[in-house]
């Protein structure tokens, strides 16, 4: 983990926003803040000239906002993890998850309410924790970019589970990073996937039917958000929405996914763990799993559960990672079945489901 001083660039349009992260910033200990930036060409600029560790970013401003940053960050060749700042309005959610895909590390929210003492605390509070995440992946290689998208085919009704695969379900597991990460797997996975796919992401509710819908755009597969008593159907992505566990159970003769507001498990819901024993008790050891980048250790207790099931599981190589926290935790315990490259890992499902995993 990352010991030293986080040099950090404050990018928003606001004044109001940029004092207060700064006032923010000057209480978390182990920052400095080398530059703040009023737009985004302004921001571009710094950066290239100060590098920074860490910058946060203002989703939304006029002229150049801040996928376009990012962008511009990406074109010139300059890394810096970025943490971007969302308001919780309609465009602010697509916005962010874009961004997120884009290749920034994480965000945090401009709370809605007008006391300016529990907006710090708020921001604060958020902050701290994604720094503590940022010197936990300054410990490993940097993220690799997320394979570009392809034009999206047309979609077509996938057959039913085919003969001979060997597995009956997929099951994806990522936190932070995961929506860069899932942007370089899910459009992979091919059309004639004849299994169901369910993804936990660990994002607020506001935010996962814009991964759901960009995902979609993206993919040859149908992604959809997931609800209560939805049919679980072969070709189909289902994302778990933010603040609900999603598992999967008969309904009389369908099987379908099914949402609860159970206790939180490492702080999270929805859980990995918990998706991951559902699916072994419903599938038994015909699941499939990855475990992508993320910070913690969800998805541990799962796939333990699954392994003990018969099940199968990859999880992604440190390369690439934005934190190598939930992969290590299962590879570390020796669950892994095969530990993937992210740009391998639609490749290597693909060919577990088709029982040529071998090379």
């Amino acid at each position: 983990m990352f010991a030293g001083v986080l040099r950090i660039v404050v990018v928003d349009d606001s004044a109001l926003y940029r004092q207060m992260l700064l006032t923010v910033l000057s209480r978390i200990a182990g920052v400095e803040v080398v530059g703040t930036a009023a737009d985004g060409e302004a921001a571009v600029e710094l950066i290239a000239r100060v590098r920074p560790d860490v910058i946060t970013l203002d989703v939304q401003m006029p002229g150049l906002d801040g996928i376009g940053v990012l962008r511009a960050l990406n074109q010139r060749g300059l890394s810096t993890r970025s943490i971007m700042v969302s308001s919780l309005t309609a465009q602010g959610a697509p916005a962010t998850v874009a961004a997120l895909m884009e290749g920034a590390f994480d965000f945090v929210l401009k709370p809605a309410g007008i006391d300016l003492n529990v907006t710090r605390e708020t921001i604060q509070r958020e902050l701290t924790d994604k720094l503590a995440a940022v010197r936990e992946s300054m410990g490993a290689p940097p993220p690799v970019a997320a394979t570009p998208s392809r034009e999206r085919p047309p979609k077509e009704r996938p057959p039913r589970a085919a003969a001979g695969l060997r597995f009956d379900a997929i099951v994806i597991g990522t936190s932070t990073g995961g929506p860069q990460a899932l942007r370089a797997v899910v459009p992979l996975l091919p059309a004639d996937l004849a299994v169901p796919v369910f993804i936990v992401q660990h994002i607020p509710a506001q935010f996962t039917g814009s991964l759901a819908e960009r995902l979609d755009v993206l993919s040859s597969l149908r992604v959809v958000e997931a609800a209560d008593g939805m049919a679980v159907e072969p070709g189909v992505v289902f994302v778990a929405p933010g603040g609900r566990h999603l598992g999967v159970e008969w309904r009389g003769d369908v099987v379908a996914c099914v949402l609860d507001d159970g206790p939180r498990r490492h702080g999270c819901r929805p859980s990995v763990d918990h998706l991951l024993e559902s699916a072994a008790r419903l599938y038994g050891g015909r699941v499939l799993a990855a475990v992508l980048t993320g910070m913690g250790c969800d998805g541990l207790a799962g796939c333990r559960e699954l392994k003990q099931a018969g099940g199968t599981v990859l999880t992604q190589s440190a390369e690439g990672c934005v934190v190598y926290g939930m992969p290590k935790a299962v590879s570390e315990a020796g669950l892994a079945d095969e530990i993937v490259p992210l740009g391998q890992m639609a490749a290597r499902l693909t060919a577990w489901m088709r029982g040529a995993a071998a090379g």
